[in-house]
């Protein structure tokens, strides 16, 4: 199975590049779009060729989802502490976008090791800002409390006009992914393919992974989840979000329906290839088995037969 990345790659290229033209540069203004619709819009100019202008535009959110100012709980802390004095957050941001930074490169470290960190981190804002209500209950699950003045059920941006559920307790963290798929096929596809997170988890490799349900329902206990849905349900304790597990374990949770929907896609192109290869076979048979018909037409009313006697055959 495929992992999603967290940095965005274009990101991370144009950062590198820049870096390493030295004080030469051209002037860049591009955009990019990455999965669940989150744009990008890149500027540098060549009067200041090591600083960046980045504008972020997260997914449309859903009336329940929590935002403090146009952007998701503790998002600007995150940042701050994420990338310090290289980042400055411009307010307010460009039209059409939830964040504007301006991104100093003079400002990297000096170490190559050092600086390429950070420069991953910056291509990694993505899991930064929509990962950082997250990250705040998860960090409060690994000391076993609940993040002081939150709901028992909050709502999280992921996908457009989509949420998923955080029920934050002091011994686990249940997670609950409403998955809404058009069509019939996907449907069997993504209940098959979530089963199987069920089934795989049984093993003694993967025992200690954090527990995956599906249902077509929510939890009884969590109202507010929206029922007309493939519901799939994740447990969390405090083990997997212990020290250098937490970022890994949010970003898995932050995409897991993004995952869930390419793989049922990547399953569904897999069997068209099967069953074109097979109509292909079935074609080809047909084929081999009308010139062979046709062949013994032309056999029957073009050849010739002589009429054997019992006086010629030599008896």
């Amino acid at each position: 199975m495929i992992l999603l990345q967290s940095p965005s790659r274009f990101l991370l290229q144009i950062l590198q590049d820049r870096v390493l033209s030295g004080d030469k540069g051209v002037d860049i203004d591009c955009h990019t779009v990455e999965f669940d619709d989150v744009r990008y819009h890149i500027q540098f100019s060549m009067r200041n060729p090591k600083v960046m202008v980045l504008s972020v535009a997260l997914p449309l959110p859903p009336p329940e989802a929590m935002l403090y100012d146009g952007l998701p709980l503790g998002a600007i802390e995150a940042i701050k502490a994420a990338y310090g004095p290289v980042v400055q957050i411009l307010d307010p941001p460009k039209d059409g976008f939830d964040l504007t930074m301006k991104i100093n490169l003079t400002k990297l470290p000096p170490d190559e090791e050092q600086r390429n960190a950070v420069l991953t981190q910056i291509a990694s804002v993505r899991e930064v800002v929509l990962g950082a209500p997250l990250k705040l209950l998860l960090k409060h699950l690994a000391s076993k409390t609940v993040a002081p003045n939150v709901d028992k059920l909050v709502a999280l941006v992921h996908r457009p006009n989509e949420s998923f559920f955080v029920a934050p307790q002091a011994d686990k963290v249940t997670l609950v992914y409403p998955m809404r798929f058009q069509d019939s096929i996907d449907i069997v596809l993504a209940t098959s393919f979530l089963q199987e997170f069920v089934e795989a988890r049984r093993t003694s490799a993967l025992n200690n992974a954090p527990s995956c349900l599906w249902s077509p329902v929510p939890p009884l206990e969590l109202k507010g989840v929206p029922s007309d849905a493939l519901n799939a349900n994740a447990v969390v304790f405090p083990r997997h979000v212990e020290g250098k597990k937490l970022d890994k374990t949010v970003w898995s949770l932050l995409t897991f329906h993004a995952y869930v929907s390419y793989h049922v896609k990547c399953s569904e192109g897999f069997m068209h290839t099967r069953m074109r290869r097979r109509v292909e076979t079935l074609i080809q048979a047909l084929d081999r088995a009308k010139s062979d018909a046709e062949k013994l037409k032309k056999l029957v009313n073009g050849g010739s037969f002589k009429r054997l006697s019992l006086k010629n055959d030599g008896n």
